[in-house]
């Protein structure tokens, strides 16, 4: 599946993933290829999103609000804010 995921200031992350797995309004939610269409507001914490390109790995990005959209296969999280997690 594809993830875009976007803050106020810029894009954060594009690419492929076998996996997300984001903080919602109200607990984490985990989104998985073919997934049904969803939405969701986001809460405060870690969103990680597991590779299927080269290098293999995990991305984990700090948001804060806003929303995360899956359709078609893409999954969406427009943030208020994004940043990378220091490994």
């Amino acid at each position: 599946m594809r993830v875009s995921v976007i803050s106020a200031e810029r894009a954060v992350f594009e690419g492929d993933a076998e996996a997300v797995v984001a903080p919602a309004y109200d607990g984490l939610v985990g989104i998985l290829p073919r997934h049904a269409p969803f939405m969701t507001l986001l809460g405060h914490g870690v969103v990680k999103i597991m590779h299927t390109g080269v290098p293999h790995g995990t991305t984990r990005l700090q948001v804060a609000g806003g929303f995360l959209q899956v359709a078609y296969d893409v999954v969406r999280i427009v943030a208020r804010s994004a940043a990378p997690v220091a490994s």
